[in-house]
């Protein structure tokens, strides 16, 4: 009827054009009113405690990128009846002389010197001599004869820098064992490029006067990038003269763990040490850290001659880690007075012709 179609478009009238608004109905009721405010505070309580205190969800994180460099001082003398007097300074007990993030630092050798290019008998094997064989654990390629090593014991002939290393007996007590009183200098340089963070150990008090004169202590100088070989090894739990024998590898571990919601000067690094390499008396195989490299020369004859050198040593790799975190980008946006100005630069929107405009975005509280 006209009637009802009259009556159905003025509802659809006013629920087109009608507006709506929410009503808050108060209730005077102590019990009701105590809960919901109890429910308020424990919501504002997780918030605030466990989201920003606890887990510090407002802030952000960055992981550490570094280079370092390290030089080591130092000079031993030593007096043995193979190589009489002789004087180790840096070339020699550092090897390599640059190293990346490790330095080795001799401690102990066994020398063969005067070795050529000969025939000598092999003196850790008598099995059958085959002509061109070659062991995996001999010293050269047999030439096929069996022949006198003793009075009383035949070996095989093997070509070899002769005559052959005998490396069954270690000196004891560690011939450079004096380079526990080396020092090493350790420069290392850390960014975090996410916040365009930028710095080195060397902090801003330190100068050239007081690097000439500081070596690295926990409590009288933390600061110090000095270090004193034999301290580092008595921090990381090991006596260094018994070390010294063997050989073996010392970390040391540089962190980096920052708050850059603090001034730049509370970011310092903390230094500390720990023996890397096995040491399980239970399972005591291949011990220690040792390689072997040769020095070449001619005689007085013009024959190529070498003298071949057994190196132990201690192995120092310097670890660097650590974390940075910094107020994120929703705290920026909406709690500093220049979030304005922070805002106008952290967003660029291309308009239709595909030219960027910075805009200010809505901040919502």
């Amino acid at each position: 009827s006209a009637m009802g179609c009259k009556n159905c478009c003025s509802i659809c009238l006013q629920c087109l054009f009608g507006y709506e608004t929410n009503v808050m109905l108060v209730i005077n009721n102590k019990g009701v009113g105590a809960l919901f405010r109890l429910i308020q505070f424990m919501i504002i309580a997780y918030v605030a405690v466990y989201v920003c205190w606890i887990q510090r969800a407002y802030q952000d994180t960055d992981s550490v990128i570094s280079s370092v460099s390290t030089k080591v001082k130092g000079n031993i003398l030593t007096n043995t009846s193979i190589e009489g007097v002789h004087v180790w300074d840096v070339p020699e007990y550092v090897i390599p002389p640059q190293g990346e993030k490790s330095f080795f630092v001799l401690t102990n050798v066994i020398p063969t010197p005067g070795q050529t290019q000969s025939k000598c008998p092999e003196c850790e094997s008598d099995s059958d001599c085959i002509e061109g064989h070659t062991e995996v654990h001999g010293n050269g390629v047999q030439t096929g004869h069996c022949v006198q090593y003793s009075d009383t014991i035949k070996t095989c002939e093997v070509h070899a820098w002769c005559p052959l290393e005998n490396d069954t007996i270690i000196p004891k007590p560690a011939l450079l064992g004096a380079a526990e009183h080396f020092t090493v200098l350790i420069k290392n340089n850390i960014q975090y490029p996410k916040f365009n963070f930028r710095k080195r150990n060397l902090l801003h008090h330190i100068n050239s006067t007081y690097l000439k004169n500081c070596t690295f202590d926990r409590k009288t100088d933390p600061h110090c990038p000095i270090f004193r070989l034999g301290h580092m090894v008595t921090e990381a739990g090991e006596d260094f003269s018994v070390m010294a024998l063997k050989g073996g590898i010392i970390g040391i571990l540089i962190d980096w763990n920052c708050d850059l919601e603090f001034p730049e000067r509370f970011c310092i690094p903390k230094y500390s040490f720990s023996r890397l390499d096995n040491k399980n008396p239970e399972n005591n195989v291949a011990p220690g850290y040792n390689f072997r490299f040769a020095k070449y020369y001619k005689n007085n004859k013009s024959i190529e001659t070498r003298t071949l050198i057994k190196a132990f040593g201690i192995r120092f790799d310097v670890i660097v880690f650590g974390m940075v975190t910094a107020i994120c980008d929703w705290v920026m946006l909406t709690c500093m007075k220049d979030r304005d100005q922070y805002a106008k630069r952290k967003f660029i929107h291309l308009n239709q012709n595909g030219d960027s405009v910075l805009l200010l975005p809505v901040l919502v509280w």
